[in-house]
């Protein structure tokens, strides 16, 4: 006897009610679409403003990124694997800016690398002025990204489980190789997620980088800065905009629901339980 459909198994209300979210995130993509003057839609995007915007939020997102794999992965490591006291308090702490507005966390970093703010005085001592630079542009967007990252990862870390890295570190491998090893490839596709949408919180990024990196063209005005003053000077070029930026934001986040190729849960873990044997010889002759 055939197993009963997956949608049988869920009320009526259930799939009436995920229609209506659908809907509810979908209509206002069509309206922009419908509303888009296509016929002047080239010349629009293609525009010295628009495409210095387009270029700087992509490079700033790239470099965002970077900045939050490589402070986001330590991060996640620790909370997913450390126990120490006020572990509760210090993840809050990491994820506050999902919840934070983003312009109060632009002021928060004004006040931070700022010309009077915390670090600000010590660094233009330097030579070195971060608020209203490219700079201050690609540490807004961290802030705001970061937590996705480590959201992500930590739950990959988790779900993982410790079970190959202790075989490893039994079997002699050394914590550097553990982790390059085993743990690395195990949560590859976590870590690849967490990536892809950091770099699309990036690109969406606008209150924190208005508030702290300003509205300068070609050094911090980035394509949600563009499409926010383009609104009220040519609403034309403000929709054509908006549209270009929702079709980037759904490739990148569609992205990130792609599998990596070639790790599937089985072959992820046949691919953990080989490096855990490999990585013995290697910690060992270390």
């Amino acid at each position: 006897m055939a197993p009963p459909s997956s949608t049988l198994l869920l009320p009526r209300w259930v799939l009436a009610a995920a229609v209506a979210g659908a809907l509810f995130l979908l209509l206002p993509l069509v309206a922009v679409t419908v509303e888009v003057n296509w016929s002047g839609f080239i010349p629009l995007v293609t525009s010295e403003s628009s495409l210095a915007a387009l270029s700087l939020s992509l490079r700033t997102a790239g470099a965002s990124t970077v900045l939050c794999i490589l402070l986001g992965v330590p991060l996640a490591l620790v909370l997913a694997r450390v126990g120490f006291p006020g572990k509760r308090l210090v993840r809050a702490l990491v994820l506050l800016p999902l919840v934070l507005p983003p312009v109060v966390g632009g002021i928060a970093l004004l006040y931070t690398f700022g010309r009077q703010g915390l670090l600000g005085g010590t660094l233009e001592a330097m030579g070195i002025q971060v608020a209203f630079s490219t700079a201050a542009v690609v540490l807004a967007q961290t802030f705001v990204a970061l937590p996705f990252m480590v959201l992500t990862l930590e739950g990959a870390l988790r779900t993982a489980g410790t079970r190959y890295e202790a075989v490893a570190a039994t079997l002699g491998a050394h914590p550097w190789t553990v982790l390059r090893r085993v743990t690395v490839p195990l949560v590859l596709p976590g870590l690849a997620s967490g990536a892809v949408l950091s770099f699309a919180r990036c690109l969406g990024e606008f209150g924190a980088t208005l508030a702290f990196a300003g509205s300068l063209q070609g050094v911090t005005r980035t394509l949600p800065l563009e499409i926010y003053l383009q609104r009220e000077a040519d609403a034309d070029a403000a929709v054509a905009l908006s549209l270009v930026l929702v079709v980037v934001a759904v490739v990148v986040v569609g992205l990130s629901y792609r599998s990596v190729p070639g790790r599937t849960a089985s072959g992820r873990s046949a691919s953990a339980r080989t490096a855990a044997g490999r990585s013995a010889p290697a910690g060992a002759a270390g």
